[in-house]
């Protein structure tokens, strides 16, 4: 008898929910996410050690590879009559670049412009947008930028201007300088409807214009000084400050276990039901796998249609893509000029600090990112010796 009430007792502990909740919990995050996940870059249980080098070098291959076939695409371009510039269009696409001394062979100009027009060549009779170059090199000519001028207009400083550019600046307030010139001279060419400011090394994706157009067509939008179309991808998770990103991750995590609770409860044997401690079990599993795997490859799927892109409050960093809808590009120059930029306050912090103290201003970030950023090689800043992902 004492045997039987054993093996009964073991039987109905092993039953219960804590017990299944235990063993769920062993199986997600000591077995199957481990072997899912460590080759995610943007996970948690990513094997830097194991696997950074390798994927840090193919994506450096990669890149190589879509700049010399962009290289060639652009020789073999020959100049012709460009099109006039249109007048008040509603897009222009503005594109920063200097030239730089390490990292020539990948050519990032030549692949942001060629990728968008190869973009520019889907929009059919309609033109999607304007696009100009804004070449701030100071210094030795930029042979890339001499390419691309056969199709797409450049403006640059004067010898004068150049010369006092250069004159005792930082290079953070060279850089603030940098994008003023480019948002003014975007301005005062064209008055466009909305600007789009995109650095040498902002790779547009493929739904870049569908999800501008969307944008700017959205209410948020005519009160916005700027909407970030980047931001980076392993600054993206839910474990952050921000109180917008914990609204989402407790809201999914109660949708899903919502969901999984209910086919549990009528479709398997385990012991979980709609209770409110199953509920809140099952909301914080959910919320540790999503956040564990990578919130990253969870935003992927709005990649879907424009309509589903999230809009949230802009975070300070960083400025590879920027849109200012309406004339707030002009706003936005008379903003920086007022202040001088230094280490710790470079123009992505100061831009952040005034959308949030000056009245009637706000700033947007959207997710996921709108462009891919290539730039292993900065122009301003010491580069490392080998380049990495993270």
């Amino acid at each position: 008898m004492p045997r039987w009430r054993t093996c009964t007792s073991k039987t109905l502990h092993w039953s219960s929910p804590v017990a299944q909740g235990l063993i769920l919990c062993v199986l997600t995050f000591g077995v199957i996410m481990p072997i899912c996940c460590h080759r995610l870059l943007y996970s948690y249980y990513f094997l830097k050690t194991v696997y950074l080098d390798s994927l840090s070098d193919a994506a450096l291959k990669e890149s190589y590879n879509r700049g010399q076939e962009a290289l060639r695409f652009w020789e073999g371009v020959e100049f012709s009559e460009r099109d006039p510039v249109a007048k008040k269009p509603h897009l222009l696409v503005t594109v920063v670049t200097a030239r730089r001394d390490e990292g020539r062979d990948y050519h990032y100009l030549l692949q942001v412009m060629h990728r968008l027009m190869s973009l520019l060549k889907r929009c059919g009779d309609e033109p999607c947008a304007e696009v100009m170059i804004c070449d701030v090199e100071s210094g030795p000519v930029n042979e890339d930028v001499l390419l691309v001028e056969k199709q797409f207009r450049v403006v640059r400083r004067s010898p004068v201007e150049k010369h006092k550019h250069e004159e005792g600046l930082s290079v953070f307030e060279r850089e603030k300088r940098d994008y003023v010139f480019c948002l003014r001279k975007g301005w005062e060419a064209m008055r466009p409807k909305n600007i789009v400011v995109l650095e040498d090394d902002a790779l547009p994706m493929a739904d870049f214009f569908p999800l501008v157009k969307n944008l700017v067509l959205r209410k948020f939008a005519l009160s916005t000084l700027y909407i970030k179309l980047f931001h980076p991808e392993r600054l993206q998770r839910y474990w952050n400050p921000e109180l917008y990103r914990i609204m989402e991750w407790v809201g999914l995590g109660l949708l899903v276990a919502t969901i999984l609770l209910v086919l549990i409860s009528h479709y398997t044997p385990f012991s979980f039901t709609l209770s409110p401690p199953h509920l809140v079990f099952m909301t914080l599993y959910v919320m540790a796998v999503v956040e564990l795997a990578g919130r990253h490859y969870l935003l992927e799927f709005r990649r879907l249609s424009p309509q589903l892109y999230a809009v949230s409050p802009a975070t300070e960093c960083c400025t590879p893509a920027m849109l200012f809808p309406g004339n707030a590009s002009v706003r936005a120059a008379e903003y920086l000029d007022q202040v001088v930029c230094a280490q710790g306050n470079a123009k992505d912090m100061v831009l952040w600090k005034i959308a949030r103290s000056m009245p009637g201003e706000r700033a947007h970030s959207v997710e996921p990112n709108s462009i891919k950023h290539i730039g292993a090689y900065s122009s301003i800043r010491t580069n490392p010796p080998r380049p990495r992902l993270i």
